[in-house]
């Protein structure tokens, strides 16, 4: 959600894939990975121009520590690059690449330090390769403990023995999804091209013993998914699911790709999980009560008008996000001292709550509230506004009560208890 539109608005190419993961369910920082990942995207999108490539890979190493899994994150761009002497200080603070500020791309120079440090504070590492003129590889090597070893391990059943065939541009994929496929229980084969699918398709039709099943990427240089699946379609019949796998929105093809026979999607980066699911989905296999959706996704604050208070910018794009998806119209402010300002400025009752970050560098998120409280108005009086902290001692939620805040939630954010608390004051 925050890189696709950066990758839209650059008309780039964006492939995300795994490789051999057999363990998707961690124990981990959600809020820091997911800071160190929307950052190299970033600046991979920043530093690409307009019809460039990146390509975000996940593998999984094979490892001898029992109830832990190695990972390895890949990713690569073919944008500007840099130089071998700019590559030895790109993990220092406030390091830029000359061409960077003459091009005037905007950026403190501080991303890659943090995400050094959130890395190694993870007990990982960070290495990089690049050339100026021909792009950038960076790459993330972390342990993790796993939440569940046995997970996802059963077969489905009702597939068990059927054919399927994977069609995906990358060897990788293929290679990887058909190997997700067997350990399901399918017969599953697959190649790198739309064309040779299609003629596949109507060998095995013809044979008596057809496809049960076809997993087809979207974008294909030779024939694109759309038009693989309206061939195979025209060839099969009705019966036989036509899944889409995609690394993009799929919303603006979803008519198109239903016309042309498709019948569900699925989201890159492919897991065993996401695989079941569309497979379970796509064969009327879904047990209802297993897919109800988590609490906080079913929350509706349309016409509702939050000030979102977060001096780091990744963090305060993720909360953005989660918040607009729960129908929040979202303003945003970098600091405490932006915050008292546009609340002094805004109407009364312009607001109908404030979420605040508690450590920020100009004026904190106490003094913050304080000030804002002390304005001379109504509206401020019951204003919600809630802390968020990554302390969560009790001395720490005194505080926040203390300093005039109504509620205090810990990060890294639980998604159910940050809407719930939203919703015991907005609801």
């Amino acid at each position: 959600n925050i890189i696709q539109p950066q990758v839209k608005a650059k008309q780039l190419e964006l492939f995300i894939d795994t490789f051999e993961v057999a363990n998707e369910d961690v124990i981990a920082d959600a809020l820091k990975l997911n800071q160190v990942f929307i950052n190299l995207l970033s600046n991979a999108v920043k530093y690409t121009p307009a019809g460039g490539t990146i390509t975000f890979r996940i593998m999984q190493k094979t490892t001898f520590r029992h109830g832990y899994g190695d990972y390895v994150f890949i990713i690569k761009d073919n944008g500007t690059g840099m130089s071998p002497e700019f590559v030895q200080h790109i993990f220092e603070p406030f390091e830029r690449e000359t061409t960077a500020t003459q091009s005037g791309i905007q950026g403190t120079g501080l991303g890659m330090a943090i995400t050094k440090n959130i890395v190694e504070m993870m007990n990982g590492t960070i290495s990089v390769e690049s050339e100026v003129g021909k792009g950038s590889t960076f790459r993330v090597e972390i342990s993790l403990k796993l939440q569940d070893v046995e997970k996802n391990a059963e077969q489905i059943k009702e597939l068990n023995g059927l054919r399927a065939l994977v069609v995906d541009d990358d060897f990788h994929v293929c290679d990887s999804v058909s190997k997700m496929l067997k350990q399901i229980g399918m017969r599953s084969e697959w190649t790198t091209s739309g064309r040779e699918a299609v003629h596949r398709a109507e060998l095995a039709h013809d044979e008596g013993d057809s496809f049960h099943t076809y997993i087809i990427d979207w974008q294909m240089p030779e024939t694109s998914g759309i038009e693989t699946a309206r061939k195979i379609r025209s060839v099969v019949g009705e019966d036989a699911p036509i899944i889409i796998l995609t690394a993009y929105d799929w919303s603006d093809i979803e008519e198109e790709a239903r016309n042309a026979g498709v019948t569900a999607f699925c989201a890159k980066p492919l897991f065993m999980s996401d695989l079941k699911s569309a497979l379970l989905a796509a064969n009327n296999l879904m047990d209802k009560a297993d897919d109800k959706a988590a609490p906080w996704t079913l929350a509706d604050f349309s016409g509702k008008r939050i000030l979102l208070v977060e001096d780091i910018e990744l963090n305060r794009e993720i909360a953005e996000v989660i918040l607009t998806e729960s129908g929040f119209e979202v303003e945003t402010a970098p600091d405490g001292t932006d915050a008292v300002a546009m609340v002094e400025n805004a109407e009364e009752y312009y607001y109908d709550a404030v979420l605040m970050d508690v450590q920020m560098p100009i004026m904190d998120g106490y003094e913050a509230t304080r000030t804002i409280r002390a304005l001379p108005r109504k509206d401020v009086k019951t204003l919600p506004i809630i802390a968020m902290t990554a302390n969560a001692l009790e001395e720490d939620k005194e505080a926040a009560l203390k300093n005039g805040m109504n509620a205090h939630i810990a990060k890294p954010l639980d998604m159910d208890v940050f809407i719930s608390v939203l919703g015991k004051f907005l609801g």
